[in-house]
């Protein structure tokens, strides 16, 4: 998570120079308004614990969270191939308690987060957190 912190800042100091030097191709329109600093970055972190780490919870703009049912993701996760496969009963001993458990934490410490539907098309996942950073950016000017 430390490691995490320091690229999340890294990047914040300067985006472009960052995104450079992780190899990160540029628009020549933002080459050339680096120096004029006008520019809007968006960095998006993505991971299952990014909210259970309070430092790392206090650089975020926006915290989205995009939750399904029980149901869903057990049934989701028994499609997936896995070089070692689940051992029995490892989804229901382990994984979705800890699932639960870095829940209850998360909403204890991240108070801001918005709760996206993961049983809704992905295209209006987008659409909802689109509208939200949009809506912050216009009304942070």
């Amino acid at each position: 998570m430390e490691a995490m912190i320091n690229t999340v800042k890294g990047w914040q100091e300067n985006p472009v120079k960052f995104a450079r030097s992780h190899g990160v191709s540029l628009s020549s329109e933002t080459e050339a308004t680096d120096s004029e600093d006008k520019r809007t970055h968006i960095l998006i972190v993505e991971g299952f614990l990014i909210y259970n780490n309070k430092p790392l919870i206090d650089i975020y703009d926006k915290c989205f969270y995009i939750s399904i049912p029980y149901e869903e993701c057990k049934q989701r996760r028994s499609t997936r191939t896995y070089t070692v496969p689940d051992p029995p009963g490892l989804f229901d001993g382990h994984v979705w308690p800890m699932y639960l458990k870095h829940r209850k934490e998360m909403e204890s410490n991240c108070e801001a987060i918005e709760y996206l539907d993961g049983m809704t098309p992905k295209d209006d996942i987008y659409n909802k957190a689109f509208e939200s950073i949009q809506n912050s950016l216009l009304n942070n000017l």
